[in-house]
């Protein structure tokens, strides 16, 4: 919010002041999202009072500050505590002031974080995952994305907890239910849950944190954390991983998400050595990742992929005015959904039926297909089940579109707006680019027997370089995640593990201002690949 012109008190006044306010913690703004900027604008006297002490004290003449300044502070909602942190710097291309205020999870007994290290790997972390997306009515949805075995699995690890106390007792029922209503029978496991049990059970841990300070040519993966924090991702990850018997895999989790925003692999499966040494700093590994143990975690982590992936749809659906399209596409051998407005991947799928789920969650926006390999029947199938579209894929026999009379061929469904045919070929290169940049060329686990990671990390680095640009550059182009990829992927940074935390400095210039002002080298608190430490961003 901002205002031309604010007396914040009698000695100072502030033409313009900009207040961004950035939150920490859990997946929710809570009931009165309102109470976190009135908490920031009460505090922001305080805060210019402690900053301009030294000119206020005295006599003096009156000064004038014709340079911008940002003032970073770190709240809780609850307005209880000091403002401890106070980060001044002069990243505004305008004359005015920019409050960031970093608003943290307040506590409610105890001063512990909803997953702080210590219960991240534990099934109590699972189950209070569970049960703050009850809370929201959010389980229901997700638990409709998972498949059989994932939902399976959890239940199972909850069942095996040491801690029978009533959170997972809730959770234990609730997926119990989503089986039974199923007919699934929770203790009998398929073959291939079998093989994941075995494989989860010999895997060789490695333990190999980084220390010191070094340096990485791409800083493009830490940037990736604060986006991913603020939909809940992050704190998804650890209580995922820990269900399904995987809690120490998180740092191989990092490494090939990071891969995903890093170079191109070369013939599909060779990466260059600076790539190899910047995922490991991301992961906080004092090695490098080999690709076979990849691989190996491509084939443990099935069970856990669809909770993050419904977590990370979810979201993005939240999001989505109804009033804008959404595009389909046949990529990598599956359906792909994306939210046109800043070109983010939500949802893979096997068939169409798999993606009806998200559409409604969207509103029931429009939909876009364009061409690609779609399974038979989709655009029949889509149809049936009310979705309004516009396709450059030429129909089936019996498929109920119409033909556009159109410049290129083009069909659509009764009650589809034909002004929205205009948009298809924009929106079918725009998605044609994202594609070629972060599926064909870019490999996270090249040596992996199946595409599921795949897919998923490509959903996670989409979003995260999707808001990267969303958020930097919508007032003046049209963003999407290869934007953020091609103007961040050489930017260079430092790395230094301390045993609290993992300081990221950047480079002073153009592109740290910019990240600066709008908000993305705020802290990530809990990191769970890093130990719980906070990641910091710094410029120097």
């Amino acid at each position: 919010m901002s205002a031309p012109t604010v007396r914040i008190t009698s000695e100072i006044t502030v033409d313009r002041c900009t207040v961004r306010v950035i939150r920490h913690g859990g997946w929710s703004w809570g009931p009165d999202p309102q109470l976190l900027v009135r908490l920031v604008m009460e505090a922001l006297p305080d805060l210019l009072a402690e900053r301009f002490a030294e000119q206020l004290a005295g006599d003096g003449p009156d000064l004038e500050i014709s340079e911008p300044i940002t003032l970073t502070a770190r709240l809780r909602p609850d307005g209880a505590g000091p403002v401890p942190e106070i980060v001044l710097g002069t990243p505004m291309n305008e004359q005015h002031f920019a409050v960031t205020a970093v608003v943290e999870e307040a506590p409610e007994s105890v001063p512990v974080d909803p997953f702080v290290p210590e219960l991240s790997s534990s099934p109590v972390a699972v189950a209070r995952m569970f049960a703050e997306l009850a809370e929201r009515d959010e389980l229901e949805p997700l638990l409709a994305l998972l498949p059989d075995e994932s939902v399976r699995v959890y239940l199972l690890a909850l069942l095996e907890a040491a801690d029978t106390g009533s959170e997972v007792s809730t959770v234990v029922e609730l997926l119990r239910a989503e089986l039974n209503s199923r007919n699934v029978d929770p203790l009998i496991a398929d073959e291939e849950a079998q093989r994941v049990a075995e494989a989860v059970s010999t895997v060789e841990r490695r333990v190999s944190p980084a220390v010191g300070e070094t340096q990485v040519w791409s800083v493009l993966p830490f940037l990736l954390a604060g986006p991913l924090a603020r939909i809940g991702y992050l704190d998804a990850i650890g209580p995922a991983l820990a269900g399904a018997g995987m809690p120490d895999d998180t740092p191989l989790f990092a490494a090939a998400l990071a891969y995903k925003v890093l170079g191109v692999t070369e013939r599909g499966w060779r990466r260059a050595e600076r790539d190899r040494a910047a995922a490991a700093a991301f992961a906080g590994l004092g090695e490098q990742v080999p690709d076979e143990q990849l691989a190996g975690l491509a084939d443990r982590i099935l069970p856990a992929l669809p909770v993050l992936d419904g977590v990370l749809a979810l979201a993005l659906c939240r999001g989505h005015e109804p009033a804008e399209p959404l595009l389909i596409s046949g990529v990598d051998g599956r359906l792909l959904l994306v939210d046109t407005q800043g070109m983010f991947p939500i949802a893979w799928s096997e068939s169409t039926a798999g993606l009806v789920p998200h559409w409604e969650a969207c509103g029931k926006p429009p939909v876009l297909v364009c061409a690609g390999t779609l399974p038979p029947r989709c655009l029949s199938e889509l149809a049936s089940a009310g979705v309004r579209f516009v396709t450059d894929v030429r129909p089936l026999r019996g498929d109920p579109v119409s033909r556009m009379p159109w410049k290129s061929p083009l069909w659509r469904t009764e009650g589809a707006d034909p002004r929205w045919a205009a948009e298809l070929p924009g929106q079918a290169e725009r998605l044609g680019d994202l594609v070629q940049a972060l599926v064909v060329e870019r490999r996270a686990v090249p040596l992996a027997a199946n595409d599921d990671l795949e897919r998923s990390l490509t959903l996670a680095a989409a979003l995260g370089l999707g808001t990267i640009a969303w958020m930097l550059w919508r007032d003046r182009e049209t963003p999407d995640p290869v934007l953020a990829l091609s103007r961040f992927a050489d930017l260079e940074a430092s790395v230094r593990y301390e045993q609290d935390v993992v300081r990221v400095r950047v480079p002073l210039g153009r592109r740290h201002a910019d990240l600066l002002r709008c908000g993305l080298l705020a802290d990530v608190p809990n990191v769970v690949w890093l130990g719980g430490r906070t990641l910091t961003f710094s410029g120097g």
